[in-house]
């Protein structure tokens, strides 16, 4: 795996500490070092490693935070932030994917990783707030309910979608007055979906 610019200790540390190959299909596990997306199925994917440990850093964890993830996938990301924060939260939307995260996860031990098959648009109301939110999946903009979600301070990261293909990593500070914006890298991420039927909030 490649790490390139990340400073963090504490990030590095989770990053080889969290068997990437535990969270995909046993047919894949020989391309686990490989520092790029493989497939989990669903039309989904496992991030390649260096966003992952980027999306970490970037959110400045201290060890006392509780971080909600949307689009929590394999359980591999919240793992890698398991090490770093005191709980995590993730929400999944396909049931097959939730699945295989649990048992993954419970399986490698990590107790302060809870996760839940859901519609992540509307987050995890009864356990917020939240220290700070990461979007593993682009939206146009935040969904206002997670955006309540935080607390004020609290940090809030998402794949932004641009259009015309476009996406940028973009941190947001919750603010008393609103919050402010800024943006990281160019990312490419699969879209939020929600679940059938849903209208559009």
């Amino acid at each position: 795996m490649q790490f390139r610019d990340i400073r963090d200790g504490r990030v590095l540390d989770a990053m080889r500490t969290v068997p990437r190959e535990r969270f995909v299909d046993e047919s894949l596990r020989k391309f686990a070092d490989y520092d790029g997306p493989l497939p989990i199925g669903c039309g989904q994917t496992i991030s390649q490693p260096y966003i992952v440990a980027f999306m970490a850093q970037a959110l400045r964890l201290a060890g006392t935070e509780r971080v909600l993830e949307v689009g929590s996938g394999s359980g591999y990301a919240a793992s890698v932030l398991s090490l770093l924060a005191a709980e995590v939260y993730g929400i999944e939307l396909e049931p097959e994917l939730h699945a295989c995260s649990v048992k993954t996860v419970e399986s490698l031990g990590y107790s302060n990783v809870h996760l839940r098959c859901g519609d992540g648009f509307l987050g995890w109301p009864e356990e917020a707030p939240f220290d700070a939110v990461m979007m593993s999946c682009a939206s146009r903009e935040i969904p206002p309910p997670l955006w309540a979600q935080l607390r004020e301070g609290g940090r809030f990261l998402y794949p932004k979608d641009a259009g015309m293909g476009f996406q940028e990593l973009v941190l947001a500070t919750k603010t008393p007055g609103g919050g402010s914006e800024k943006r990281l890298a160019p990312v490419v991420f699969v879209p939020m979906r929600r679940p059938a039927g849903t209208v559009a909030a």
